[in-house]
């Protein structure tokens, strides 16, 4: 898959970034533009996954800068569909936003026939948040210790293994497709309402495979209590050095990985969008959460909502490719 519309977006967001942690008083200066009252940020998948862990330290931190109270409220299922859909449903005053992902701007519209909002004209964007890589994991007693390990012992009893994932239609379900499409494998899906679960399943010995979303995973991963064998993205990451990619692995052209984004209700004022998108990259910029975000394995952006319009659409045109290539998608 190609990988030039993320340089060119993490070069362009670099740019954005530069200067932009403004201080509380200029601040305020657009505090007009900005929703009354409290926000509440919809996170669509369950709590503790790795998109709930981004959303929760983005909302403390804006809530703190423009001086509302914001609640993160998780609503689970549908692979992010049930959350996006109620966020669609708000009214556009900016009191109602949703933390979007590859799943529920890109990937649901690929593969839901009856997908209960309009990923292209249902929202308004906002800002690009973070670009974050997918992970391989499996349980610390499988007797696998590298990719081709784990491929060997696929293979030698096939269809009796499972993965799981965060849910049908997620990144890290079509990660594990296309694991399982490149390497010749026959694996069970076990699809889940959050990384979360997944991870306590995985963690418990209920499922011995699972993709993740590498930010939710990684303080697992240095635990011990699960055990990493590659990421997805075309190269390694600098918070996780000594972990190999899928590519080099064995698994030559393999490539995947998510990001979150702020999105509102489509009708919302153009001010008020852009003033939110200038905060968020503004909280983005801060030292400690680019701190934060790098400890989670994310690469902190931060966006125009232009930018992220963009984004959706080169994403929709490359994921629709991988789809493609796996011959589609089943969906409950």
């Amino acid at each position: 898959m190609p990988s030039f519309t993320r340089r060119q977006l993490l070069h362009a967001s670099t740019s954005i970034l530069t200067g932009l942690a403004l201080s509380p008083a200029l601040a305020q200066s657009g505090s007009a533009a900005l929703p009354k009252g409290p926000i509440t940020l919809v996170v669509p998948f369950a709590a503790g996954g790795a998109t709930d862990v981004v959303s929760r330290l983005v909302a403390q931190k804006l809530g703190e800068r423009i001086q509302r109270t914001i609640v993160v409220e998780n609503v689970g299922g549908g692979g992010g569909a049930i959350g996006a859909a109620k966020v669609a449903r708000a009214t556009p005053d900016g009191n109602t936003l949703l933390m979007g992902t590859i799943a529920t701007h890109v990937i649901n519209p690929l593969s839901m026939a009856k997908l209960p909002y309009n990923a292209q004209t249902g929202f308004t964007p906002i800002s690009l948040i973070a670009t974050v890589p997918n992970v391989l994991l499996v349980n610390p007693s499988i007797k696998a210790r590298n990719v081709q390990e784990l491929i060997a012992l696929v293979k030698a009893q096939p269809g009796q293994l499972s993965y799981g994932s965060s849910g049908v239609g997620t990144p890290p379900h079509l990660s594990g497709e296309l694991f399982k499409s490149m390497a010749g494998l026959e694996m069970i899906h076990v699809p889940y309402k959050g990384g979360g679960p997944a991870m306590s399943d995985l963690m418990a010995g209920q499922i011995p495979i699972l993709f993740d979303v590498l930010s939710g995973a990684a303080s697992h991963i240095r635990a011990g209590s699960a055990r990493a064998l590659a990421v997805t993205t075309k190269e390694r990451v600098a918070s996780f050095p000594d972990l190999p990619t899928v590519a080099e692995s064995g698994v030559p052209g393999y490539e995947t990985w998510t990001w979150n984004a702020i999105f509102g209700p489509a009708g919302m004022p153009r001010a008020m969008a852009e003033q939110l998108s200038r905060e968020l990259q503004a909280v983005v910029a801060l030292p400690d959460v680019q701190a934060r975000l790098k400890e989670l394995s994310a690469t902190p952006v931060g966006s125009t909502p232009e930018a992220l319009s963009t984004l959706v659409n080169s994403e929709t045109d490359k994921w629709g490719a991988v789809i493609k290539s796996i011959g589609g998608l089943k969906r409950d």
